[in-house]
């Protein structure tokens, strides 16, 4: 095993917590600006979400503080984008979520084979984060405008893909009458 880089780990710890303690101000910020009929399951969803980003970022501080660091008392950036229909919620958690997997990523990159207790948790964190992204993925099919939900972290949407292939089907079509 190599020697764990602790200063390296510890910062990206720190960023760890940092990413999702702004989660939980994101999340619970959303959850206050949805509106319609489908309010009352986005908000549990969203509240739920609020929650796990506290405890990730617990998680990430009690294992910060183990190692010898010191805990940040900041809070990463949060853009307010001034769009609060459910499908901009959704996408901007979707890229919340990206934004957290590559944190996770970072961390295992520099853990790896240096400490079997973090890698295992850098692991099992990433899982937790593209199990969000595919639940936000499911959820945006039914409010995106094109009905196909963005892929981010997992290759392209095939929304426009198949639109233009409608179109050229019905365009060879047209022509055949």
């Amino acid at each position: 095993m190599k020697e764990l880089d602790l200063a390296s780990t510890t910062q990206l710890l720190n960023s760890i917590m940092e990413y999702e303690l702004a989660g939980v101000v994101r999340y619970t910020h959303y959850s206050l600006m949805v509106t319609g009929p489908n309010r009352i399951p986005i908000v549990q969803f969203l509240k739920g979400q609020a929650t796990e980003s506290l405890l990730h970022a617990q998680q990430a501080g009690e294992i910060l503080t183990g190692l010898g660091g010191h805990p940040s008392l900041k809070i990463a950036p949060i853009e307010e984008s001034f769009k609060h229909s459910i499908y901009d919620i959704l996408l901007e958690s979707m890229n919340h979520e990206t934004q957290a997997l590559q944190l996770y990523k970072d961390l295992l990159e520099v853990v790896e084979n240096a400490s079997v207790y973090l890698e295992e948790y850098a692991r099992g964190m990433i899982g937790q984060e593209e199990m969000h992204s595919i639940e936000l993925r499911k959820m945006l099919r039914d409010f995106s405008p094109e009905g196909a939900a963005p892929l981010m972290g997992f290759g392209q949407s095939h929304g426009k893909e198949k639109e233009k292939e409608d179109k050229e089907k019905n365009g060879k079509h047209k022509k055949k009458h």
